[in-house]
């Protein structure tokens, strides 16, 4: 089992940079392709960001250029460098992570979840 905790989210003003992490324990994720989705306020999780194992990355179209996904294999944590941020970002921030290899874009090709860090951008 894979167990995923993310952290870094809070208030902000628009135009503020956040950092989120999300780090694994229980089983080393390093070989793991790696996720990060959100959900807003009235609205099903949607995805962000991944990273697979070797470093290959895809974006949602509406963070390209301002979000960079990134990972420290040797501390089995991923990050997502947000900045930019829009009131539009403002949602639950998830962690995910997958056996499988490749850039998984749907809900369904992830494995283990986190519990989600709140991200609030103010206008």
């Amino acid at each position: 089992q894979v167990q995923l905790v993310e952290s870094g989210g809070g208030l902000v003003q628009a135009g503020i940079s956040l950092r989120l992490s999300c780090a694994a324990s229980g089983r080393t994720v390093s070989r793991y392709g790696m996720g990060w989705f959100r959900q807003a306020p009235g609205k099903e999780r949607e995805f962000v960001a991944t990273i697979t194992w070797t470093g290959l990355t895809y974006y949602t179209d509406s963070v390209k250029g301002r979000f960079t996904i990134s990972r420290e294999n040797a501390k089995d944590t991923v990050y997502l460098q947000m900045n930019s941020l829009k009131p539009e970002d403002t949602a639950v921030y998830y962690c995910a992570a997958r056996g499988a290899y490749g850039l998984g874009r749907s809900e369904s090709q992830y494995d283990y979840w986190g519990q989600g860090t709140q991200v609030t951008v103010s206008s």
